[in-house]
């Protein structure tokens, strides 16, 4: 209870000291989103109606400028599960401080990986039952990590994650993961969104894939490609093949309504489906709802999922 309670005021701290920055490169952010569905699981022939938090979420960020050709940016970003009946209910996200300038970026602490970073908004159902991280691995987010990201360079940009042998999720390994972007990952600045990526000993894994999305008119459509390969297991070296898997997206907005599929499917672990549509009632908040179904291979019985939601961004 204490752990929260500190938590909490930290961000309050941190909100009230740095929102009379007079000398900001950007005006100091408050941001974040509550997602909150009312579902039905069906886990191993076992259905449970849920009220339940998806990556719901509350963070502060800025910049200032130290120089006319240097500043200073950070993020401090906290998960908030409003569903915990613990009340436990803060999770660390991404939290970093870094610099940057014509020279690209660079930042230090607890960030989302390279290659997950590469993945763009081409998982239609990302922080639902759904998400593409329980077929998939790769969607990381270290605590102990320094990345760098290049200037853009006629739409492209590169960047590295380096994730040091001292997080407890490194299994005593460095690990690096490296990516090529191009183009705008949101499809507004352009049509085409494509990225490759490769971690290296990245939380005892292997993975290479790679990720595109297009927009023409109102529909959205994407694919991702991947290898993946256990490297670590309890500190040990192993030898495993690869596996691969790929996973097809499509979206398409009717006026408010923007209706959504998605398939994913992996070797020697499973495969799922599902369909959606979200409703815009505003700028920052929509109604949605979805259907997803996934088959782990060997289970007797799918996982099936049925919700309706609200989302709120601020």
């Amino acid at each position: 209870m204490m752990n929260v309670f500190c938590k909490t005021l930290l961000a309050s701290a941190l909100v009230t000291a740095t929102l009379a920055s007079a000398h900001a490169a950007e005006p100091l952010t408050v941001y974040g989103k509550l997602n909150v569905t009312a579902q039905s699981n069906d886990v191993d022939g076992d259905a449970t109606t849920t009220i339940q938090s998806n990556a719901s979420r509350f963070g502060v960020k800025g910049g200032f400028e130290l120089s006319s050709s240097l500043e200073a940016f950070y993020t401090i970003e906290y998960e908030v599960d409003t569903g915990d009946d613990t009340k436990e209910n803060f999770k660390a996200r991404n939290q970093f401080v870094g610099l940057k300038g014509s020279f690209g970026a660079v930042s230090v602490g607890r960030n989302d990986t390279m290659l997950k970073k590469s993945q763009g908004k081409v998982d239609q159902f990302n922080d639902l039952s759904a998400d593409l991280k329980n077929l998939f691995k790769g969607e990381n987010r270290l605590a102990q990590t320094a990345t760098y990201i290049t200037p853009s360079m006629s739409g492209f940009k590169l960047g590295v994650t380096y994730a040091a042998e001292g997080d407890s999720d490194q299994q005593g390994q460095d690990g690096f993961s490296v990516a090529a972007m191009y183009g705008d990952a949101k499809l507004k600045k352009s049509a085409l969104y494509a990225a490759i990526a490769y971690d290296s000993d990245v939380k005892g894994y292997e993975v290479v894939r790679a990720t595109v999305q297009g927009k023409l008119a109102g529909l959205k459509i994407g694919g991702m490609y991947q290898q993946q390969e256990k490297t670590f297991d309890g500190g040990q070296s192993v030898s495993n093949d690869s596996d691969t898997g790929y996973l097809l997206s499509a979206a398409y907005k009717i006026d408010a309504v923007v209706l959504k599929a998605q398939y994913q499917d992996m070797e020697n672990k499973g495969d799922s489906w599902s369909v959606g549509g979200d409703y815009k009632l505003g700028k920052p908040t929509k109604l949605f709802a979805f259907y997803s179904n996934r088959a782990f291979e060997g289970d007797e019985n799918d996982d099936k999922f049925f919700g309706l939601g609200l989302e709120h961004k601020f």
